[in-house]
């Protein structure tokens, strides 16, 4: 089997959005049905692609710099908090939070209590929008899309909707970090100020990108299988949805498109 492209990709609203390694491509399904594609060239910071702690933040910074790009594109692509709805509990959550974070620092060792129930706050607003309409279904056909390619399978309706490089696997690493962070950060400093806070949370994001690749490149050992564990019943209770025929063919658009941008062929029948 020849060397398959190392591919990812983020759920829309009413498409799939797939990135390759200098390219990106989404499909989408319009209010009128039809099936809507369109790619790109990815932006890239290589200069830090071998140091520790800073790739994984970049690779993220990178990913978020391609929405616009999409948009721009593709107008009709909705993203996953594009909805009233989840937006106001966005807001509504990240107002909660920092009043959890300040009842909990009038408390002698109520900083972790806080970080934590914060962390389950903001939560929210990724299952409400996984709760209304397609995305979740969509979730599942980038999921299934990128694992039928993976594997040389000619289409990606057998395939499974959990897949190991989910972004759901940093949930876990992210919030014991920034536990950790936090509890280090407030016997070093009294009241520490945002800028300290927001240091702590741009280290805790690096770790769990680092524990995320460790996981991936360690994938057969029984650590990394703990690890991926929270992430993978996140997917399989919440986070996808076996998508129907209507939307795998979306997903088949954003496959075929990402491998033509990248000047790759598709997978044949073995």
């Amino acid at each position: 089997m020849a060397e398959r492209l190392r591919l990812g990709g983020m759920a829309l609203r009413n498409g799939l959005l797939v990135h390759g390694p200098t390219h990106w491509a989404a499909a989408v399904r319009t209010g009128a049905g039809e099936v809507k594609v369109a790619s790109g060239t990815k932006p890239r910071l290589r200069a830090t692609e071998r140091v520790p702690g800073v790739r994984g933040v970049v690779r993220l910074a990178e990913a978020i710099g391609v929405i616009p790009l999409v948009k721009r594109a593709l107008p009709e692509a909705q993203l996953p908090f594009q909805d009233s709805r989840v937006l106001a509990t966005m807001g509504g959550a990240a107002v909660a939070g920092t009043l959890v974070k300040r009842a909990a620092d009038r408390h002698a060792g109520g900083a972790a209590a806080g970080e934590a129930a914060a962390a389950g706050i903001s939560l929210v607003p990724a299952l409400l929008a996984l709760r209304g309409g397609e995305l979740a279904a969509y979730h599942g056909v980038e999921h299934k899309a990128i694992a039928a390619y993976e594997q040389g399978e000619p289409d990606a309706a057998g395939a499974p909707k959990e897949h190991d490089r989910c972004g759901s696997h940093l949930v876990a690493p992210l919030i014991a970090s920034n536990l950790a962070g936090t509890v280090l950060l407030r016997r070093a400093v009294e009241r520490p100020g945002p800028l300290a806070g927001g240091a702590v949370a741009l280290a805790s994001l690096a770790a769990a990108v680092e524990v995320f690749a460790w996981s991936e490149r360690h994938a057969e050992t029984r650590l990394a299988r703990a690890l991926r564990r929270p992430g993978h019943e996140i997917q399989r209770l919440v986070g996808t949805r076996e998508p129907d025929e209507r939307q795998l063919e979306v997903g088949r658009a954003a496959l075929a498109e990402i491998l033509r941008a990248e000047g790759v062929a598709a997978p044949s029948t073995p």
